[in-house]
């Protein structure tokens, strides 16, 4: 699956795509360029989703906890300042990433083989014209 943003405009209809194109899927691993957009798409899904809170990155605090429309959790994790998996094993990580509750991860390298099997790699790539592609398997 590809979906193009074109613009800001253009989020809304992307992040309901990939929600409808989520299918049973829970993990979701984010992969793209510093600046690339994850933070800023991932925060759409969450509106989509009807989260109330604010969805910015977690960067400091490594996770954010959302609550969807229907009261379901959504995690939100930004890995990016981890030194190694065992900080994510600290946290608790493995938890949440197999509790079946929508999680969307940044920077997922930084967990190495903690990462679930059934984990959904998704790119976004940054377009020469500033526009975005985020790149997922079909189901």
């Amino acid at each position: 699956m590809e979906i193009t943003i074109k613009s800001l405009d253009a989020l809304p209809g992307a992040a309901a795509e990939f929600l409808g194109a989520i299918g049973g899927r829970t993990v979701f691993a984010f992969h793209g360029s510093m600046g690339a957009g994850k933070t800023t798409f991932i925060a759409e899904v969450c509106r989509q989703l009807g989260a109330a809170d604010d969805s910015g990155s977690p960067t400091f605090s490594i996770l954010n906890e959302y609550l969807a429309a229907d009261g379901s959790p959504i995690y939100h994790f930004d890995f990016y300042r981890l030194e190694s998996p065992q900080e994510a094993l600290d946290l608790g990580a493995e938890d949440y990433l197999y509790s079946g509750h929508l999680c969307l991860l940044e920077w997922p390298d930084r967990i190495g083989t903690l990462l679930p099997e059934d984990a959904v790699d998704v790119e976004i790539v940054v377009n020469a014209d500033g526009s975005r592609t985020l790149r997922m398997p079909d189901r």
